[in-house]
């Protein structure tokens, strides 16, 4: 158990100085939100998710908008039911509580390195869990050096760091980009999302757009389904 932690922990770390620069930029932004520290590092540990806790601290001010946030994070997670379901093999003969304590650590960057690992047949919990420790650690030293490096950079728009929010869910976007069938669910979203943010007050637009384009991502998979079935 212990050497294939060990083993996961190595095979992420040249991912983790990734994820510790892309959360320093988190740190630095969630200063100009006025988000303490220990707000900070609490966010870190229950949601551990770097572009949900980027939409968190953009949708940051008083009174916090409970709903809405909670809502924005659900929707962009949504991604992790994938996830999830592609690692069922790994989690074969596992019980619900070890699942649910390994899940906690699942980020983008290690699952991609178990999954690598798992075609190999070198990975399982253990190591997965590995990288986990390794991704979290990297991601936690990042934001706070850079909550620390925020409080001295009082205008983070003179190095662009204002940015960040749009950049992030940019790449984040085109990674995704599955090709001409993703047109329709996108324009959609985008379609909505402009709409809501005209007509309705704080950042709703983020909910509304990402289910609207979700809701016709699945209608096109029901359509598909259907049509495979009428051909068989």
């Amino acid at each position: 158990m212990y050497k294939q932690i060990r083993t996961g922990f190595i095979a992420n770390l040249p991912v983790a100085a990734s994820v510790g620069a892309y959360g320093s930029v988190l740190g630095v932004l969630a200063v100009q939100k006025h988000l303490t520290w220990l707000e900070l590092m609490l966010m870190n540990l229950s949601v551990f998710a770097g572009s949900a806790q980027f939409v968190m601290v953009d949708m940051w001010f008083p009174p916090l908008p409970i709903i809405e946030i909670t809502m924005a994070v659900l929707v962009i997670n949504l991604r992790y039911l994938l996830i999830g379901a592609s690692l069922s093999p790994v989690f074969k003969g596992k019980s619900l509580i070890h699942k649910f304590a390994v899940m906690h650590l699942v980020a983008d960057e290690n699952w991609a390195v178990t999954m690598a690992a798992y075609r190999q047949g070198k990975a399982s919990t253990y190591f997965l869990f590995g990288g986990g420790l390794c991704v979290m650690s990297a991601w936690c030293f990042g934001t706070m050096l850079g909550h620390r490096l925020g409080a001295v950079i009082k205008n983070p728009e003179a190095y662009a760091l204002d940015f960040a929010f749009i950049a992030v869910f940019t790449a984040l976007a085109f990674s995704l980009w599955q090709g001409k069938k993703d047109i329709l669910p996108w324009v959609t979203a985008a379609l909505f999302a402009i709409i809501a943010e005209k007509l309705l007050p704080g950042k709703w637009y983020i909910i509304i757009g990402g289910v609207s384009g979700a809701l016709v991502s699945a209608f096109q998979v029901k359509e598909n389904n259907d049509d495979k079935l009428t051909d068989s």
